[in-house]
């Protein structure tokens, strides 16, 4: 039995989906503080929180757990800014709770969710796993203290792990099973879509002068079921015997937001307002990952690499829940 906590949210439901289509049984620990109960379609949902560690040993006592993939933490950037405190108890303190009840029942598989924020501001591209790791913000800083206490767990007590640095996860299930649920997201592809849905009344693109082919940021954009993929191929390379590690994840090659916007409008048909405006402090022109470390140890790639794919399946998912 795989534990998936935050399994109700938009990455760990298409996580759920793909476990259960390769053989897996699965049970999802969620609080709902941002999942939904509408996106557990396979296994059992437990609604209970990381906070509490006796409602995690009840998951335990009540299953067999051979291994966990853990999403439930707070990634909103300038939120984690403004009120680090939600952030360091959540992202790290909760956590802690989990990696202990874990020992306690000598499960020693881990699938971590970590982020591309570890790596802060790029020194050189595409980001590789040696990048220096010098994270600019509370929430990049939490997805690195986790990763050191992996490191050191792996070391101590014979904890497993895979930690993967997701870049810009997208799109949603090609067969709209799951997705991201729309106005509920402030990433740039659910947006640019409640703009064409008149969700939202434009669309901002932040800054126009980058040096960049159109002055706009470019960003890497890694498809949910690519992702979901890497997930499953990190699992069984534990289960072969490998050890902790951690692997960047994106498809190597980037967009701009207005080529994003672009295609949006072409996949849609609609015309929205795009409003331009000045740049965000701390954004980088371009992010791209190198990902050959996983591609070369986990036999992983990217199958929908192609940005209009990537924003059909988000778009026939977003029409299907609006």
């Amino acid at each position: 039995m795989i534990l998936i906590v935050g399994g109700a949210g938009y990455i760990g439901s298409h996580i759920n989906k793909e476990l259960n289509k390769q053989g897996f049984e699965t049970v999802v620990f969620d609080n709902l503080a941002s999942g939904r109960k509408e996106l557990v379609k396979w296994g059992e949902l437990i609604i209970g929180d990381l906070g509490n560690i006796e409602e995690i040993r009840n998951v335990f006592k009540k299953y067999k757990i051979d291994a966990v993939f853990h999403f439930a933490a707070f990634k909103a950037v300038g939120e984690s800014v403004t009120n680090p405190q939600k952030y360091y108890k959540n992202n790290i303190c909760n956590t802690l709770n989990l990696l202990e009840v874990m020992l306690e029942n000598d499960v020693k598989k881990f699938i971590f969710s970590s982020s591309a924020a570890v790596f802060g501001s790029p020194q050189y591209m595409p980001i590789d796993e040696k990048h220096p790791q010098n994270p600019i913000n509370p929430y990049g800083e939490t997805k690195l203290i986790m990763e050191h206490v992996l490191r050191d767990y792996s070391k101590a007590y014979g904890l497993k792990y895979v930690s993967l640095r997701y870049f810009n996860a997208c799109g949603a299930d090609l067969e709209s099973e799951v997705g991201e649920w729309p106005g509920s997201s402030a990433n740039l592809i659910p947006m640019v879509l409640d703009a064409a849905i008149g969700r939202r009344e434009d669309i901002k693109i932040f800054g126009t002068d980058y040096p960049t082919k159109d002055g706009t940021c470019i960003r890497d954009y890694i498809h949910v079921t690519d992702l979901a993929v890497a997930h499953i191929l990190a699992f069984e390379y534990l289960n072969n015997g490998g050890e902790s590690d951690c692997f960047n994840l994106g498809n190597g090659r980037g967009f701009s937001v207005k080529e994003v916007v672009d295609m949006a409008k072409e996949v849609t048909k609609i015309d929205f307002k795009v409003v331009e405006s000045d740049k965000r402090e701390g954004d980088p022109a371009v992010l791209v990952a190198d990902s050959a470390k996983a591609q070369k140890v986990l036999g992983w790639k990217s199958e929908y690499a192609d940005l209009k794919t990537i924003i059909e399946s988000a778009w026939s998912w977003h029409l299907k829940k609006s």
